[in-house]
């Protein structure tokens, strides 16, 4: 059994300790110690890492749910019985209390807001998630997450006090717990002074002041009709707001405009956008009407270079000429590729495919399709390509 110094004192980063067994298994180097201050992945909260004896800590685990047993992952073996240092990475260690922290803020937040329970939480990244057993669309999730983030980033300014403390089984139905523990026994519950109550076994801050900013990010439909909230808290929540006002301020600097002036800009621009495009794809209709006719009078097979903007629609229209095969071919934007498109009449669609092996594939054409191929090859093979199919048309009338 280890003694679980991350409950004692969550913000300490060094201690010594006893190896009381190590062994190796699938490769890797175990151990297991007589007090330990790596807190093992359990409740949504990620493992610790560091060093114990020098060497790399590379997982934390419990080998059995809500055992007494805690092992660690190492990078190189131990000897049992050595009395070791370990010390774990205070950053990653203080970044966990600050998501699990913020999440039993918000976990209580949204029970104020809207009565939504949470029913699952993920700690693994810097962007977190709760799922809540309720799903009340999106407009009125938007009202809560707005509220719901109110309420905990007052808790955040509050500066509650947070502490823990064991239970007595006898006790567990007689206190005001958010959710009721999973465990029988006796329960580590975690409480965030006037704010909420809630069995844990995981590593907090002292005090809501510590886990701020919480900044909710968006939502999502979960299965079941449940929803999903993603969040930041603390530093990294700081980092994901600094990291969108850099974006920001370079994007409004392309503008020449203010940052709050960016999302008008940015739809004057696909105005514009739409409108351009509207006008090249008049434009490349108007192409492909007149190379679909320039095709058809040169009789078919036929092969021919045309705008990539015109590509597409062009053998469309050629496709529908009685009598037609033709290998249309337009350069990719940089050059170093053509784009190949192997069209025909329904009634001579069987001549695409042995075309394609026996004229284009030997010049490094790859591609494929129902009906019509499309593909590309190398753009110095182009000319080659062309007059491959052009040829077609001699041998085969």
């Amino acid at each position: 059994m280890s003694e679980r110094l991350f409950w004692q004192d969550p913000y300490a980063t060094a201690f010594t300790a006893t190896v009381t067994r190590a062994w190796e298994e699938d490769g890797r180097f175990l151990v297991e110690l007589d007090r330990t201050l790596f807190y093992p992945t359990s409740g949504g909260q990620p493992h610790d890492t560091g060093r114990l004896g020098g060497v790399r800590v590379l997982d934390v685990f419990e080998p059995e749910k809500h055992g007494a047993r805690i092992v660690h992952v190492l990078e190189a073996p131990l000897e049992e019985g050595a009395q070791v240092e370990g010390k774990i990475d205070w950053t990653r260690r203080y970044r966990h209390m600050q998501r699990h922290t913020g999440q039993h803020v918000l976990s209580q937040a949204f029970l104020r807001a809207a009565q939504w329970n949470t029913i699952a939480v993920s700690l693994a990244g810097p962007e977190i998630h709760l799922d809540f057993d309720v799903w009340p669309g999106p407009e009125a999730a938007a009202e809560v997450l707005e509220k719901a983030e109110a309420l905990a980033n007052w808790a955040v300014y509050a500066n509650l006090a947070v502490s823990a403390r064991e239970v007595p089984e006898a006790q567990v139905p007689l206190l005001p717990l958010r959710r009721m523990p999973k465990v029988r026994g006796a329960v580590r519950v975690v409480e965030i002074e006037d704010w909420d109550l809630a069995p844990c076994g995981g590593t907090h801050l002292r005090s809501t002041a510590e886990a701020g900013p919480i900044k909710l990010l968006g939502f999502e439909k979960g299965k079941k009709k449940t929803i999903r909230v993603y969040a930041r808290t603390g530093w990294e929540a700081l980092e994901d707001y600094a990291a969108k006002h850099r974006t920001l301020k370079a994007l409004a600097g392309r503008f020449s405009a203010g940052v709050f002036d960016v999302p008008e800009r940015v739809q004057k621009l696909e105005d514009e956008l739409y409108a351009a495009r509207g006008e090249a794809q008049a434009l490349a209709a108007e192409l492909a009407e007149r190379y679909a006719r320039e095709l058809a009078r040169s009789g078919f097979p036929a092969a021919r270079q045309v705008p990539l903007a015109a590509l597409a629609e062009t053998g469309r229209r050629v496709a529908e000429w009685p009598g037609a095969l033709a290998l249309l071919a337009a350069l990719e934007p940089g050059g170093a590729h053509a784009r190949l498109l192997l069209v025909a009449h329904p009634d001579r669609e069987a001549e695409l495919r042995p075309l394609w092996r026996e004229r284009l594939e030997p010049l490094g054409a790859r591609g494929g399709g129902r009906g019509h191929i499309q593909g590309r090859l190398p753009a110095g093979r182009l000319q080659l390509a062309l007059m491959a199919v052009a040829g077609a048309a001699k041998e085969n009338p």
